[in-house]
């Protein structure tokens, strides 16, 4: 009998990418997304169900958990995926909007997780795999906000693996590295041009966003969650895609105080900002939300 994973975020992406590798290999995939619409293609598969799941509504994440035990009889794998970034000095964030990153990309996770675990736990086996980041380990300059999400599921996952295990749930943890997928045309920066004292911090990120170059590729980490999910180990984390593992292991071996020199070098934060490549100008009596393509 056919295994079944369900995927959060597979309109595009990391998401996408693992929804068609675990279809070719004769896995049932559940494909929920905010906009079932964009999964049409897929949908035509018949061990494909497509179902709209926001993790922010607890409601729909049941009717998309009823939809596929109804469609295919049990859930063997969650990948919890779904997930936007967010960066900017945490000064000129609201709380609303901190709360919109936690609520999507750590709630969300819970959420979906406590909806499944039931199951999982009357059946003895189950895989749940969190989708973290290098970020989850080591964080970068204007990330307060993202990057502490990132650490919660680090947190939320090596917790989960004690009380689960026992039970014959594993947990796993992938960690990637930047990655070439619509999730970083979609990132915002939070920030007002109007305060000076932030300006070499917000010049050097534009400046980095700008001529960011992913050095991974959706496809690299859907194959790290088929090895998570087939590989029968009791292997807690996954690093992937854009030299994950370099990075992960500077993160390890460099006391904090070198590491934090390491991360401003990297981003020309050791000097002064260049006004002739200064992030767009906004309107100085606002704090406003400024959408980046990478």
């Amino acid at each position: 009998m056919a295994q079944t994973i369900l995927i959060t975020g597979a309109s595009s992406g990391i998401g996408r990418a693992t929804a068609e590798l675990f279809q070719d290999k004769g896995w049932n995939v559940v494909a929920t997304m905010l906009d079932p619409g964009e999964g049409r293609d897929l949908a035509r598969h018949e061990n494909v169900l497509v179902t709209r799941l926001d993790v922010t509504d607890h409601r729909s994440i049941s009717v998309s958990v009823a939809e596929a035990m109804d469609r295919f009889g049990e859930i063997d794998v969650l990948l919890n995926n779904a997930g936007y970034g967010s960066f900017g000095p945490l000064e000129f964030y609201t709380m609303a909007q901190i709360r919109r990153v936690f609520e999507t990309n750590v709630l969300g996770y819970y959420a979906v997780a406590k909806a499944l675990l039931p199951h999982f736990r009357q059946r003895r086996r189950g895989m749940i795999i969190n989708m973290s980041s290098v970020l989850g380990r080591g964080s970068m300059p204007a990330g307060s906000v993202y990057c502490a999400t990132k650490f919660a599921i680090e947190g939320l996952s090596e917790s989960l693996r004690y009380e689960l295990e026992p039970l014959g749930v594993m947990v796993k943890i992938i960690q990637s590295g930047p990655v070439n997928t619509r999730f970083v045309e979609a990132l915002e920066y939070v920030t007002d041009m109007s305060v000076s004292d932030y300006q070499n911090l917000t010049t050097s990120i534009f400046r980095n966003l700008d001529s960011y170059h992913p050095g991974g590729e959706a496809w690299e980490v859907a194959e790290a969650v088929w090895a998570a999910a087939t590989d029968g180990t009791g292997r807690l984390r996954y690093p992937v895609a854009g030299n994950a593992e370099q990075l992960l292991a500077v993160r390890q071996t460099l006391p904090d105080e070198a590491y934090l020199e390491h991360v401003k070098r990297g981003l020309g934060l050791d000097r002064p900002a260049d006004p002739a490549t200064s992030a767009p100008q906004s309107d100085p009596s606002e704090t406003e939300t400024v959408k980046l393509v990478g």
